[in-house]
């Protein structure tokens, strides 16, 4: 039996019922349950549900590489924190720059990232990092795709994400290893893995197929081989599913756990 866990984002499913009986009904399926933007829910009637909550966005707006943007994001991941205690979320996800309702960047990239912005998103990251160590919690940096999702987006390969959390090196903050923007930005998802668990880096995992970002099982990625290597490499952490459902939401669910339960 695989070790880890499994995760489904309730922003992408049940998409009828208020967030907190989504979250309820994830739960009662058997899943550990993740959310985005935290501010734009009731807490308290999140945290009633019963559910375990795996992950939420941590931080409201701010970037990593401008100082302004950088003490926004900060300030708002501390706001963040005192959420995740409430609900007993362990990890908080960070993106590359704010993203609006859309997922598109509140401040676009107009060019390629620089020398001096990458100092300064590992500056900026480290200070994450200590917040998180402070809390108990883990801030993951996850890796978008610019051609489809999240044109704009700085630092949004997974390669660049892996290179930043190594280079900030410390226990607060790991990557959110999102297979589905790395099919579309990377590919050689099996050797990504591979390479991002032997350094040790991964907080958590997410998955969709591609095209059209729904449930695996719907597309070309080949999950049950990702599933196996998981296992081979005793991968203990989460897995979660940050998808659409193509048809039907319980259905999309035991497609999910189909593919991640390795025969």
């Amino acid at each position: 039996m695989p070790m880890y866990t499994l995760a489904v984002c309730a922003e992408m499913v049940f998409r009828d019922l208020p967030i907190h009986d989504r979250a309820r009904r994830i739960h009662d399926l058997g899943f550990q349950v993740e959310i985005w933007d935290w501010s734009r829910h009731d807490v308290a009637a999140l945290s009633r549900t019963g559910a375990a909550f795996s992950s939420m966005t941590g931080y409201l707006r701010g970037s990593l590489t401008d100082p302004d943007g950088a003490a926004e994001l900060l300030r708002t991941a501390e706001e963040s924190i005192k959420v995740a205690e409430q609900l007993g979320c362990p990890r908080l996800n960070l993106h590359g720059t704010g993203l609006d309702e859309k997922g598109l960047p509140v401040v676009p990239g107009t060019g390629p990232v620089t020398g001096p912005m990458w100092i300064a998103a590992q500056r900026t990251l480290s200070r994450v990092a200590e917040l998180g160590e402070r809390a108990g919690v883990t801030f993951t940096l996850e890796n978008l795709n610019t051609a489809v999702d999240h044109p704009g987006v700085p630092f949004a390969k997974a390669e660049d994400t892996l290179a930043l959390v190594a280079a900030v090196d410390r226990p607060g903050l790991r990557m959110n290893l999102d297979l589905y923007h790395a099919q579309i930005g990377e590919g050689n998802l099996v050797e990504l893995v591979r390479r991002a668990q032997g350094r040790g880096l991964i907080g958590e995992i997410q998955v969709a197929d591609v095209p059209g970002r729904c449930e695996p099982g719907t597309g070309e990625i080949n999950y049950p081989a990702v599933a196996r290597t998981l296992a081979e490499l005793d991968y203990d952490g989460t897995v979660g599913l940050e998808a659409w459902a193509s048809t039907d939401s319980d259905l999309a669910l035991e497609r999910f756990r189909s593919a991640f339960t390795p025969a």
